[in-house]
């Protein structure tokens, strides 16, 4: 069985932690480096469910997409959430590994899994990394579809094909345009809109779509908005991932198990669906 250090090392080598973004945070946050891992769980969130479900797998590592400690802390006490979720590790002898921005980066990254959820074909990164002479890596992923869809189709699609949440999917532009190549960003994506315009695509698909920023896109041009929910973009890379471990893993006869973490983590838990003619005529508030 390989050591802690062993599995970092190969984790490391698929997303490098010097390809975060500055304000990340990526890396291992607990764990004894000589410790043996067999079974390894991969999840979106590190949050207490996951932690127990880490537990009672008898997981030794859990790598997540999203940091648990994003911004800098002073405390670990378990009368904190976070604090908790470490206290539970630590004590189960789970180690937690984050990859986040270098995870979405990547090649093969977090939106060429989402792609890949939605059967689309990759043309070439939204934003590609200039570090990058292939020209494989960056931010997002300009896909084609291998045939056209209406807009309000390929929105059912997406719904149909990603994993279920109670938002489900959020269409913004005409139902009935054609799609033919989307460009798509697992997470929140409305700081690429400038990127997406650019590339002239028929839609982009991603998460956390806000009121401005997409008001404002729909008055300079015709691009359909797909906004899915943030976890459900992401989940995919947690498959993704695991295959790719299970690749190492095989290559060097460790015997890893690893397992997808199928818990919603996604914080929103319930929609209710307003009605399609409301009467505003007592007026609306700002």
């Amino acid at each position: 069985m390989p050591r802690l250090s062993e599995v970092i090392a190969a984790l490391d080598a698929l997303w490098p932690p010097e390809r975060a973004e500055e304000w990340d945070a990526v890396g291992t946050v607990c764990g004894e480096p000589d410790a043996e891992v067999t079974r390894v769980l991969f999840a979106v969130d590190p949050v207490q469910e996951v932690a127990d479900e880490a537990v009672k797998l008898g997981a030794d590592l859990l790598v997540t997409h999203h940091p648990l400690y994003l911004r800098g802390t002073t405390t670990v006490a378990a009368s904190t959430f976070k604090g908790r979720v470490v206290h539970t590790l630590i004590k189960n002898d789970v180690a937690l590994h984050v990859a986040h921005t270098n995870a979405d980066t990547a090649d093969p990254g977090v939106s060429d899994a989402l792609a890949g959820a939605l059967d689309l074909r990759v043309v070439r990164p939204l934003v590609p990394d200039a570090s990058d002479p292939a020209g494989r890596r960056g931010l997002g992923r300009i896909c084609e579809l291998d045939h056209p869809l209406r807009m309000r189709e390929f929105a059912a699609y997406a719904a149909a094909r990603l994993p279920g949440t109670a938002q489900g999917i959020r269409a913004a532009g005409d139902p009935e345009a054609l799609v033919r190549t989307v460009a798509v960003s697992g997470g929140s994506g409305d700081s690429l809109l400038d990127a997406v315009r650019a590339a002239g695509v028929d839609a982009f698909l991603t998460a956390d779509l806000r009121h401005h920023p997409v008001s404002e896109a729909r008055e300079q041009s015709s691009l359909a908005l797909i906004d899915a929910a943030h976890w459900a973009t992401e989940w995919p890379w947690c498959q993704q991932a695991a295959a790719q471990l299970d690749a190492h893993s095989d290559r060097h006869g460790w015997g890893l198990r690893t397992h997808v973490s199928r818990m919603v983590t996604d914080p929103w838990t319930a929609h209710a669906a307003s009605t399609t003619n409301p009467d505003t005529s007592t007026g609306a508030p700002n």
